[in-house]
């Protein structure tokens, strides 16, 4: 809608209290005096100079009318809104573009407009509502008609910010007060939820049914805070609800009916997580999965490895999933590619086999095993496959087609053709062997794949990213490789070497070369079985080896005769050194002598103290000590009362002991301490009147302290010092000075 008209533009309006003709709008202009409101007149650019007037000239009524005959109500080019919100439904969506569509014409009208806000808005919601603005259908089709406090709302909504505030759903502003849903508190709309995830095949009637088994043919609603009892709800009722919670629990139900759907379809997928591999055999995945096409032996599987940092591909043909058939894959990508870093497999018995995960050992290749049960782990390697399924298989004779439904018209042709007496080859058309069809795999990886441009290398192709890489290549030699991936000797290849060499198979090897005892780990010839490999138990060592006579096609006799030979040898050489060794020993002094000697240096310079004794008497003891002197003088047994006395002698002579034992401990202290008195007064000078101080209960704590620190440390100790020792720490006075040493800390010693 144009502002800014000409004499002749506003003619041709033919607006109401306006001139007809340009001559009469020209001198209407003149006798109001437009032209001298610069504001509101100019001359128009371009050739003719012509005068513009701007609409708000025109009287009330032909402004209303030109804003009714040109205004448009519609979504504006840069609508004032946020960019779209997931959260919002699309019918919130789209009243809240229509409700910003009409206060942008609002505006627009308003501008334009010399009449006060109220006049406004009065003329614009009544043009609105009698049909009389040039309105989008969407807009009408969404708000029909307009009020005055709407209008004003809106604007203050827009005005604040608040744009999603304008968004309105009926059906999601409704969602969840349905009376199934709200009543006996939500128990009856989950357990509706537990019955469609348990089966989702129930009918509206079915799970009526079983509602009224639960709930009984009553439901308990409660509607302006008061709870009342309704009849169980029409079937029609429980369809709804039905329909409602199978939508807005959709992701939740698939998780629960359909794991497989809901991991390929809604589960989240995680790109660009391996961005960060970059070089060369950095990543390796491989997987494996059937061929969709049928061999003249049967259905195969198809091993894939796949180079993450390249998307160089290997392919390998195995009758049956096994481990051997991963071993092949991996050589076969070795010698091709390198030694990888990694391997990425899933949690296949071929895969987490023992002897692919001996084989991962002993090439130095780390192992990574995804979760169960989560293929979104190893994606690359599964949409290879999947790639290979679509473009080569397809082209194969003997096609059986990608999903489950093609797999059932092919078997029902095939069911029939059997009846009629066709076979497989002539029904689906197989002509290719194995062989033959990895050959086709090997010739697709190789001229087909790793030259076609892939998105996830920016369009470069595998061929060409594995040129530009400048990372060295480890490489193996073949032939330990192929040792490598030798079949080990039962289940784990671990044996023990006896007298009568390894047991395999209850065949005995002969390994000359290795030691009786020995724990070794042996690997089988694949083309001799009579000759095995032997090696140290972590398979780091080769050892030599082992000859089985009966499967060599060799004289058991000439075989063990050489290997008793070559034995006799090998200890020889060991034994050598040995014996020479035990000459020299021999020749010295007696073992006994040299042991007593260390002994006599190890042994400690410290006198141990005498122990108090006291007499220990037991009934046993007093009949032992009885008999004793009958057997001294059995002639003359003691009468009771002799025997009484002589067990009071004995006691008497054990205390008279005591006492001298204890007299002479105190007569050794008493002469320690004068020792220690003397020390501390031997700097005094003699002709003096100076008098020593006797030792503070400090003083006592501190050579305490220290004779405790020489005993700990295993330093000798003068006998009486730890006698001493061992009476003061029992002392009240050394549980004090311990107490004030804990509280203060070392200083308290100084």
């Amino acid at each position: 809608m144009k502002d800014w008209l000409t004499a002749r533009e506003i003619a041709a309006e033919q607006l109401p209290d306006m001139p007809a003709t340009e001559s009469a709008v020209i001198r209407l202009a003149k006798r109001e005096g437009w032209e001298e409101r610069s504001s509101q007149a100019r001359t128009r650019a371009g050739r003719g100079g012509a005068t513009e007037y701007h609409v708000s000239l025109l009287p009330t009524l032909a402004q209303v009318a030109y804003q009714q005959k040109h205004i448009v109500i519609q979504l504006p080019v840069k609508p004032a809104r946020p960019a779209p919100d997931t959260s919002l439904t699309d019918r919130a969506q789209k009243e809240r573009d229509a409700r910003l569509a009409i206060v942008a014409a609002f505006e627009k009208f308003s501008r334009s407009m010399q009449l006060g806000y109220a006049t406004r808005v009065q003329v614009f919601t009544d043009k609105f509502n009698a049909g009389s603005l040039n309105i989008d259908g969407w807009v009408l089709e969404i708000i029909p008609s307009l009020s005055k406090r709407s209008l004003a709302r809106w604007q203050s909504q827009k005005r604040d910010g608040r744009v999603n505030a304008l968004a309105h759903d009926p059906a999601k502003a409704r969602k969840g007060t349905g009376v199934l849903e709200t009543a006996n508190g939500g128990a009856v709309s989950a357990f509706i939820l537990a019955l469609i995830a348990h089966q989702p095949h129930l009918s509206g009637h079915h799970v009526r049914t079983l509602c009224r088994s639960e709930f009984g043919d009553t439901l308990k609603v409660v509607s302006k805070g008061v709870e009342t009892a309704i009849p169980m709800p029409p079937v029609r009722t429980f369809q709804h609800t039905l329909k409602g919670l199978k939508e807005s629990h959709k992701v939740e139900l698939l998780k629960l009916t359909n794991p497989d759907r809901y991991r390929s379809h809604m589960a989240p997928a995680g790109v660009g997580m391996l961005r960060h591999i970059t070089e060369p055999n950095q990543l390796w995945q491989i997987d494996a999965s059937p061929v969709d096409a049928l061999c003249t032996d049967g259905r195969h599987a198809i091993y894939a490895c796949i180079d993450i940092a390249t998307r160089r591909t290997v392919w390998l043909l195995s009758r049956t999933p096994r481990a051997s058939a991963v071993a092949l894959l991996i050589r076969k990508a070795i010698l091709e590619w390198g030694v990888p870093d990694v391997v990425k497999t899933d949690n296949g018995s071929d895969f987490v086999a023992r002897d692919t995960q001996r084989l991962f050992a002993s090439l130095g290749i780390e192992p990574e095993t995804s979760d169960a049960y989560s293929p979104e782990q190893k994606g690359h390697v599964e949409r290879v496959i999947k790639t290979f399924q679509h473009d080569m298989a397809t082209l194969l004779p003997g096609f059986v087609g990608h999903s489950v439904a093609d797999r059932k018209a092919i078997e029902s042709r095939k069911s029939f053709a059997q009846r009629l007496g066709e076979s497989d080859a002539s029904v689906f058309g197989v002509s290719l062997t194995g062989p033959q069809l990895q050959k086709h795999v090997d010739d697709w990886a190789n001229l087909v794949y790793q030259h076609k441009p892939h998105a996830g290398l920016k369009n470069a192709t595998p061929f060409a990213a594995a040129l530009a890489s400048t990372r060295p290549v480890r490489k193996v030699d073949e032939r330990a490789l192929d040792l490598l991936l030798m079949p080990v000797a039962g289940k784990d290849g671990r044996r023990q070497v006896t007298k009568l060499g390894i047991s395999i198979d209850n065949k005995y090897y002969l390994a000359p070369t290795v030691m009786h005892g020995t724990a070794v780990f042996v690997r089988m010839d694949p083309n001799d079985a009579g000759r095995a490999y032997v090696f140290a138990q972590d398979g780091a060592e080769f050892l030599g080896d082992a000859i089985c006579p009966e499967l060599s096609g060799l004289h058991p006799e000439t075989i063990v005769r050489a290997a008793k030979e070559m034995r006799g040898e090998l200890i020889d050489e060991r034994t050598r050194q040995l014996k020479a060794d035990m000459k020299k020993i021999a020749k010295g002094a007696p073992l006994i002598e040299r042991a007593l000697e260390v002994a006599r240096r190890d042994a400690p310079n410290v006198v141990a103290l005498p122990k108090r004794e006291a007499a220990h008497s037991t009934p046993q003891i007093s009949a032992a000590i009885e008999a004793l002197g009958e057997r001294i003088n059995p002639s003359k047994p003691l009468d009771p009362a002799a025997a009484a006395a002589h067990r009071r002698l004995i006691e008497e002579m054990t205390r008279q002991d005591e006492a001298e034992l204890f007299a002479r401990t105190d007569a050794k202290l008493q002469r320690r301490q004068d020792e220690i008195e003397a020390l501390r007064t031997a700097h005094l000078p003699k002709d003096t009147n100076v008098v020593a101080l006797p030792e503070t209960p400090k003083e006592r704590y501190r050579r305490a302290f220290f004779l405790r620190q020489r005993i700990e440390a295993e330093e000798p100790v003068i006998a009486a010092d730890a006698h001493w020792l061992g009476g003061y720490e029992l002392s009240p006075e050394f549980k004090a000075q311990q107490g004030m040493h804990d509280d203060f800390g070392d200083a308290y010693l100084s």
